[in-house]
């Protein structure tokens, strides 16, 4: 164990919470986030991308994308950016990108194997809830797999991973066959609740 993680090991009983409001589905949003946390002048050691959406009808943020792939990829991808410079000088420190094994059934590439954006941020008649989910958790990985290369080096990792199926939460609550499928999973699924 490095010197930096004994410590913050053997000071974690002066640990802080403190909430700070963002929204993934505002870029400006993203950016206020990263300005008042810099603002604070602390170490970030560890930063967990975890907020989704999933099944959700389609719709246009502010920033006028498609709200499944930036609230699931483009506004985390956007907050580890604005960060990069305060993790790098947290070294050690990580970014967990939250995906999902759904990313298996996806696919970002147009027939002739290049990287298709309009696929990425679809127009409503191109729009498939479950297939917008899978595709902004393959850009996850594909980013957390990219971010680790290219700041490993300094002192920062990046890992992507998949939460599990057993955990019961309400992420379902935008479709009614989604709910009555994970109704009909919840006996055999551990609650968040402690």
């Amino acid at each position: 164990m490095s010197d930096k993680l004994k410590k913050a090991a053997k000071e974690k009983h002066k640990a802080k919470v403190e909430a700070m409001t963002l929204d993934l589905a505002s870029l400006h949003s993203v950016q206020h986030f990263a300005e008042a946390f810099k603002s604070k002048n602390v170490p970030l050691h560890m930063l967990i991308c975890n907020a989704a959406v999933f099944a959700a009808p389609w719709s246009l943020t502010e920033d006028d994308l498609e709200a499944t792939f930036q609230v699931n990829h483009l506004g985390h991808f956007y907050l580890v950016q604005l960060l990069e410079d305060i993790l790098r000088r947290s070294s050690p420190a990580r970014v967990v990108m939250v995906s999902s094994e759904s990313h298996r059934f996806s696919e970002i590439k147009d027939s002739s194997g290049k990287l298709d954006f309009s696929l990425l941020s679809p127009s409503k008649k191109e729009f498939w809830a479950m297939v917008a989910y899978n595709r902004s958790k393959l850009c996850n990985i594909l980013f957390s797999n990219e971010l680790n290369r290219h700041l490993s080096p300094h002192g920062v990792t990046s890992n992507a991973v998949h939460p599990g199926n057993m955990i019961y939460s309400s992420i379902h609550r935008n479709w009614w066959v989604y709910t009555l499928l994970f109704t009909l999973a919840r006996p055999f699924t551990k609650s968040m609740a402690l």
